[in-house]
């Protein structure tokens, strides 16, 4: 790892003394984000014996940008760590928390057509079904390519990637797997905006190894899991409102169909000083007995976090082809000064499937509150605090865990983000 960090920092070092030589314009920032967490029944059901965690998690962010006429560069590294990882004195970091986040570079082919090639964010509308999740302090990447079109109102992106963990000389298994780490991915994406009203079309295709053999470890082909759907924005006076809705289908895995569904809508309304709003979202699930399809929904590479409740119950690494969600809540948004506002939001929670033994569907009620105050141009605070009021079903749901111990979560987080170095080179040319 010592030997990889030397390689990306020098790396760092090249391409800034190329840049500054020949760069149009140049400018490096950093991100900075220290959280501290309290976990008593956060993403799980908290134990009857167990002890409450609490950590100081961090991550350092290193962005360069470089935009010429027709070329942009961007190159982040970054450090995610907790704090006290490493035994003091070590000399070397041997926690593997140094990587490459992002190094992609798009080119501009003519006036309407470019293309975007690297490790890159791939982020579109609400970030239901691709998102950069800025919320982990990894974030998501995916190292792929995509042909761009835009023209005023319209673009239009076609994307695609190929995993492979290594060079090989022969073979082309892909054996790593989780969080639907796909081995080959495709997708097409369209929007069209009218003044404050927009609306788009995702077609995605993701396909995952298949294994077979006792020790379920010779690659077997590919299961391919499709996602087509939409997304809309449009107000009406002090009303906005925005939805969406996405049909998956394909394969669950080398044996299983799949046929789920998602559909959501939620309605703002804005005052001098505060916005409300109300909403719904269902994904479909597959009941616990006797079901022989697979009927269970799920939001693949979006930023899920930002959905169903913070505390992380449904989909944040975890409800994968399980009894779906149906999700009704409301929320407020106090503005409480000039640059801080206070946010307050419930959710009831409901299975979208049948649960086993005809147990009754309502899962919990979560409330979540978050205090947002910028302290300078570049840095933020945010106070947190979510408690769950599970059910019982809630309990058959994660794996029989106690339902009726307190579940709360509460996280302080202070985000540091300056531009360190900003330049126009040819400015005098």
């Amino acid at each position: 790892m010592s030997n990889q960090r030397t390689t990306y920092v020098f790396l760092f070092f090249f391409v800034l003394i190329t840049l500054q030589l020949t760069a149009q314009t140049f400018d490096i920032s950093a991100d900075l984000r220290s959280r501290f967490e309290y976990r008593h029944g956060y993403s799980n059901l908290f134990l009857d014996d167990a002890d409450p965690a609490a950590f100081v998690k961090q991550r350092t962010r290193l962005n360069m940008g470089y935009e010429a006429d027709k070329l942009q560069l961007f190159i982040a590294v970054q450090d995610v760590s907790t704090w006290g990882d490493t035994r003091q004195l070590l000399d070397v970091d041997g926690n593997d928390s140094f990587s490459l986040f992002q190094a992609w570079a798009q080119l501009q082919i003519n006036e309407n057509w470019s293309t975007k090639l690297g490790r890159q964010v791939i982020s579109y509308d609400d970030q239901r079904i691709f998102g950069g999740v800025d919320w982990a302090m990894q974030g998501r990447f995916h190292d792929a390519a995509i042909l761009k079109y835009k023209k005023d109102n319209f673009m239009f992106d076609l994307g695609g990637a190929f995993s492979q963990e290594q060079e090989a000389i022969e073979g082309n298994a892909y054996t790593i797997q989780g969080f639907f780490s796909y081995k080959t991915m495709q997708y097409a994406y369209l929007k069209k905006s009218w003044e404050n009203t927009s609306a788009s079309l995702l077609f995605l295709n993701a396909g995952f190894q298949d294994f077979t053999g006792d020790a379920n470890n010779i690659a077997d082909g590919v299961s391919y899991r499709q996602t087509l759907g939409s997304y809309f924005e449009f107000p009406i006076e002090k009303f906005n409102f925005v939805g969406s809705a996405y049909y998956q289908f394909g394969k669950a895995n080398a044996t299983t169909d799949l046929a789920g569904y998602q559909v959501s809508l939620e309605g703002t309304y804005a005052t001098d000083k505060v916005t409300y709003g109300l909403g719904i979202e269902l994904l479909s699930g597959t009941d616990q007995e006797g079901a022989s399809k697979n009927k269970s929904f799920f939001p693949l590479y979006g930023t899920n976090h930002k959905f169903n409740g913070f505390m992380d119950y449904f989909y944040v690494g975890n409800h994968a082809n399980n009894v779906g969600l149906n999700d009704v809540y409301a929320k407020a948004v106090i503005t409480t000064g000039e640059k801080s506002n206070l946010l307050i939001k419930g959710h009831y929670f409901s299975a979208n499937a049948d649960l086993t033994d005809d147990a009754a569907k309502y899962l919990g009620t979560e409330i979540d509150v978050v205090y947002t105050q910028k302290l300078m141009p570049f840095v933020k605070l945010n106070i947190g605090y979510s408690q769950m009021f599970a059910s019982e079903s809630m309990s058959i749901v994660k794996g029989g865990r106690p339902n009726d111990n307190t579940n709360n979560w509460g996280w302080v987080q202070l985000t540091i983000n300056p531009t360190l170095f900003k330049t126009n080179l040819n400015k005098n040319e």
